[in-house]
Formats: structure tokens, C-alpha cells, sequence
């Protein structure tokens, strides 16, 4: 049974940060490329981050680059976004995704529960 756990999210004013994770299990994830999407309420699902399976290559919506870092741990098996300079628009519940590839989509096959990011202007 695959699993994606996210953590991390919270309450936080604008300009300060937030540091979420997300642990995978279930199978070994050093093959796949892992990402952070982001849903506010009434909008549609969107792409927040990517990395490769290596963590060599990384990609960001335009909306969060400079802000946002995306890294894996050694293991692989575990994804973390490093939100910083927040803003009320980056308010919304965060998801992580798992995919083989080398960047996950809206398509990936793995996702997980969710975590609220509030952030109070």
C-alpha cells in the first residue's frame, strides 16, 4: 500500500515561512520524481514544484519562484518544500505527488491526504 504523508502545514503571517514534508511508503520512490501542488478554495488543482528522482532537476511555478525550494532527503523516499516570504494567495491546501518520470503532472499516480497552509495578511 502506497502511502504519501504530508506534514507541516499551519497558521502563519505573511513574509514568514513554513517548512512542509512528505513521506512516502510503501515501495522505494528512488525512481520516481516527487512534487507539491496546491488547491484554494474554488480553484482548480495547481502545480506548485517538481524534482527528479536524482533531485538534480527542479522546477517551479512561476508564482512561487524565489520563494518556494523544493529537496528530497537522502533516502528518497521523503520530499520537503520550503516556503518562504509567504503571501495570503499562497493560502491553500498543499498536496504531494509521487510519479515515475522525471517530473510529476496533475496526472501522477500517487497522492496524499493534504495539508492547510493559511496565511494571515
Amino acid at each position: 500500500q502506497v502511502q504519501l504523508v504530508e506534514s507541516g502545514g499551519g497558521l502563519v503571517q505573511a513574509g514568514g515561512s513554513l517548512r512542509l514534508s512528505c513521506a512516502a511508503s510503501g515501495r522505494t520512490f528512488s525512481s520516481y520524481a516527487m512534487g507539491w501542488f496546491r488547491q484554494a478554495p474554488g480553484k482548480e488543482r495547481e502545480f506548485v514544484a517538481t524534482i527528479s528522482w536524482s533531485g538534480g532537476r527542479t522546477y517551479y511555478a512561476d508564482s512561487v519562484k524565489g520563494r518556494f525550494t523544493i529537496s528530497r532527503g537522502n533516502a528518497k523516499n521523503t520530499v520537503y518544500l520550503q516556503m518562504n516570504s509567504l503571501k495570503p494567495e499562497d493560502t491553500a491546501v498543499y498536496y504531494c505527488a509521487a510519479d515515475r518520470g522525471v517530473v510529476v503532472t496533475t496526472t501522477a499516480n500517487y497522492w496524499g491526504q493534504g495539508t492547510q497552509v493559511t496565511v494571515s495578511s
